[in-house]
């Protein structure tokens, strides 16, 4: 090889070689923690985990090719999250996506530094998890499940489909801040609709049919089941008691109405997870999470299931139909 066109090679090599290790970069293998508040047969934790991943790809992220998910399915026993919270720190990975407040705040008792998007947690401010939504600080940031103001609209909500109700049994979890917070905003509001409150600790299952049971004793009788992690898992049971002492009931999530309940009103579960998605995204690409601003649901919707409502003899208004997002028949 002439020495000219040995020089002209060298120079080409060159000019490719920080293109070449641009596109290496570019697709070096990134590393994401999950830690999920469901079981790994529960529909509803597959399908928002589905809407998490599904955001990723939209983003450019692909499991296997330039990102790599180390997922936990942890349902809600405390001792075995706190297990995997500590199990996925140790793992170093360049994000954790925690689903709820119930994953967020053991996975920061094991990690201040590892960024953490949290899909759906309740008053981080008031709960001290973040210093404020505008800027979080520290580690954690991402989307709240609700705002307390909106609980009202489950008692309105009740009021409209069954008028003769003039007494609600509010379910929900008195060692959480969110549950009081949601009991508290629906007290306010009975007043102005003529409608007493009687709250029903979710805790003891023992005890939660004991309450509804006695509650049904009484005629016009309504539930209100509020926001909670120990509710969720015990779903099946509350809306057995709903159909057995027949109570129309408004449910704090969609998954209550596709398994036999009659009406949510709530924000969507799976967006919240798309979002996070984008908040992941942005922080792999160089930003912090005490920057990000914690943010709101933007997506509200309204389930109903007929075959419910005729069950309990109910007739739902036109007006409610027309709004619902959903309606199962």
């Amino acid at each position: 090889m002439k020495r000219r066109e040995f020089i002209a090679l060298l120079g080409g090599a060159a000019a490719a070689w920080p293109l070449a290790a641009r596109a290496q970069q570019r697709e070096r293998m990134r590393r994401i923690g999950a830690l999920m508040n469901f079981a790994a047969t529960d529909q509803e934790g597959q399908a928002r985990f589905a809407a998490f991943v599904e955001g990723l790809q939209e983003l450019g992220w692909a499991n296997g090719r330039n990102v790599q998910i180390d997922n936990r399915w942890v349902g809600s026993d405390a001792d075995y999250i706190r297990k995997h919270a500590v199990e996925l720190a140790q793992l170093r990975p360049d994000v954790i996506l925690a689903s709820a407040t119930i994953t967020l705040v053991p996975l920061q008792q094991a990690t201040r530094t590892i960024p953490i998007v949290f899909a759906s947690a309740i008053d981080p401010v008031g709960t001290g998890l973040i210093a404020s939504m505008a800027r979080p600080g520290g580690n954690a940031t991402g989307f709240v499940a609700f705002e307390y103001s909106m609980s009202a609209k489950w008692l309105e909500l009740l009021k409209e489909i069954a008028p003769s109700v003039a007494r609600v049994a509010v379910l929900w979890e008195s060692t959480l801040t969110v549950g009081i917070g949601q009991l508290n905003a629906i007290r306010a509001a009975a007043p102005s609709i003529n409608m007493d409150v009687t709250p029903v600790d979710v805790r003891d299952a023992g005890g939660l049919e004991r309450d509804i049971a006695e509650f049904a004793r009484s005629p016009n009788g309504g539930l209100i089941v509020t926001g909670s992690p120990t509710a969720a898992a015990r779903r099946a049971l509350i809306i057995a008691l709903a159909d057995r002492y027949r109570l129309p009931a408004v449910y704090a999530q969609r998954y209550y109405v596709t398994s036999g309940g009659l009406i949510s009103y709530a924000p969507s579960t799976t967006e919240p997870y798309r979002r996070a998605a984008s908040y992941v995204d942005r922080i792999l690409k160089g930003e912090k999470p005490a920057d990000l601003p914690v943010q709101a649901p933007t997506k509200y919707e309204l389930v109903i299931n007929l075959k419910t409502a005729k069950a309990l003899g109910l007739e739902i208004p036109a007006t409610v139909l027309a709004r619902a997002d959903e309606v199962i028949e």
